[in-house]
């Protein structure tokens, strides 16, 4: 997927947030959790997401999404990750079950 197709996906899926994120080479994040839910394309890179049911390595052009509340862990690549993410609040009575896909 490219990058106009993934902004056209996130608007039509109503991420409101749009930001560039770039990782340091070699860098991690322990367990941690959002209070929103995140899309991203991987723009450069890469970056591995561990979640209670998965572990998966993401490379450029492909897609991640992590509902919100969702504790996971992140280690970048040797060379660094850059994503561009789109961001969505969750909806106060929502779940927050575990959904990671690329595409």
């Amino acid at each position: 997927m490219d990058r106009r197709e993934f902004e056209a996906l996130l608007a039509a899926e109503r991420f409101e947030q749009v930001v560039t994120v770039e990782r340091e080479p070699g860098g991690s994040m322990d367990l941690h959790s959002h209070p929103f839910e995140a899309k991203a394309l991987v723009i450069e890179g890469e970056l591995s997401i561990r979640t209670a049911h998965e572990e998966r390595v993401y490379r450029a052009g492909e897609v991640f999404h992590l509902l919100a509340d969702v504790p996971h862990s992140e280690v970048f690549g040797p060379g660094g990750v850059k994503y561009l993410v789109g961001r969505k609040q969750r909806a106060p009575a929502e779940a927050s079950p575990v959904q990671s896909t690329a595409t």
